[in-house]
């Protein structure tokens, strides 16, 4: 009796993990927001753009790697040198766009 009982289970078990559960197409609501276009983001990014070529090489390798959301430690990895001086010099590019843009 308890090996009918295990064998039944089991093999509801094995039904079930092979059905795939679905959703009708009425119920799912799409949520598409559109954003509305914004000139001045997009002029703020080219002006952007614009300083970062004024830069070195290496402040520009910096700052692309700080855009892209990199962690000092994964930067200064990158870069190959201290996760201070990549602190530091983050800094000093960071100052030196802000004169570049705000002159």
């Amino acid at each position: 009796m308890y090996r009918v009982g295990l064998n039944t289970a089991i093999t509801l078990y094995r039904k079930s993990k092979r059905t795939i559960n679905t959703q009708q197409f009425d119920t799912v609501q799409f949520k598409i927001s559109a954003e509305e276009y914004d000139s001045t983001e997009e002029e703020q990014l080219k002006l952007l753009y614009n300083a970062v070529h004024q830069l070195n090489d290496i402040e520009k390798a910096l700052i692309f790697l700080y855009l892209e959301d990199k962690n000092y430690k994964e930067i200064s990895e990158t870069m190959g040198i201290t996760e201070v001086n990549a602190r530091v010099k983050m800094n000093r590019v960071k100052t030196k766009l802000k004169t570049i843009l705000n002159p």
